[in-house]
């Protein structure tokens, strides 16, 4: 059996930086190459980005929209099956009942949706002078957690601005999430700011393994996406980082050295749960 254990300890993730253009068919065919490349290369989870199969953009959601399932989920579905991974399928704009959101769809190697996860907390920012931005002139928020299981390890997933609440980090690794991924578009503000800063303090807070997959930075678009998507260790290590162009990047995850971490500095039997306490108010 601890043979068995040990050989599930370690696995390839990948992470795919896609070029997004305004045709949709062209983001959809793109992404499969690349599903396909990195299957090829060993992953066996294997995330998309943020809005990959449409710009980014609130003139932008309404027009690409969606149903679960629909068009896009069907091709992350046979590239599940078709390559045998665990997809996380970036997000794309999800239209229900009126509504629009921005929604990830987890297919398992068997091209079953496992989960979907509706962004949690909208990015509406406003920096004077650099960027203002408001998705909640035309989404609506999603109200659960959301994670999945793999033969390896229990993830959480999170879109983009839900990395910079912590509390959604804390509670994912509490339910025993050892890997955390959020599908993001941080622009040229602030991902040099605090792209990096967020995904390496919610991976040592938690001691888990955090990555995060842009699309690539396109100068000529209406927001311009950083990229540098990542994979960080438990230890707030970047092990994985891709430039600002098309491309994807690996990164073996080892649940051993995850699990030597908390040995060595065991944060997670330390703390004060008679003094603090965060809980999630409703079950995902």
């Amino acid at each position: 059996m601890s043979g068995i254990f040990k050989a599930m300890s370690k696995f390839r993730l990948a992470v795919v930086q896609l070029h997004v253009s305004k045709i949709k068919a062209d983001n959809l065919g793109r992404a499969q190459t690349l599903v396909k490349e990195a299957a090829g290369q060993g992953a066996k989870v294997v995330v998309l980005p943020e809005c990959f199969n449409s710009p980014y953009g609130t003139g932008f959601f309404a027009e690409y929209a969606e149903k679960i399932p629909g068009e896009s989920t069907q091709v992350l579905s046979e590239a599940a099956k078709k390559c045998g991974v665990y997809l996380v399928g970036g997000s794309i704009p999800e239209e229900d009942g009126g509504k629009l959101y921005n929604s990830c769809s987890v297919f398992g190697p068997d091209g079953k949706l496992l989960v979907k996860h509706r962004k949690i907390h909208l990015f509406d920012i406003d920096v004077p002078g650099k960027i203002r931005f408001q998705e909640s002139e035309t989404l609506h928020p999603g109200n659960s957690l959301s994670m999945f299981e793999t033969p390896f390890c229990k993830v959480g997933v999170g879109i983009c601005y839900d990395i910079r609440f912590a509390e959604l980090a804390q509670i994912y690794a509490k339910k025993g999430c050892q890997l955390l991924v959020y599908p993001g578009a941080f622009n040229m503000t602030t991902g040099p700011a605090h792209w990096e800063l967020l995904q390496r303090g919610r991976a040592v807070d938690n001691q888990v393994y955090v990555a995060t997959a842009s699309p690539a930075r396109d100068e000529s678009a209406s927001y311009v996406a950083w990229g540098h998507s990542s994979v960080v260790n438990p230890w707030g290590e970047v092990i994985a980082k891709a430039g600002s162009e098309e491309s994807v990047v690996y990164a073996d995850i080892d649940l051993q050295y995850l699990a030597d971490v908390r040995q060595q500095i065991p944060i997670t039997t330390q703390r004060r749960n008679d003094l603090y306490s965060v809980n999630s108010v409703q079950e995902g």
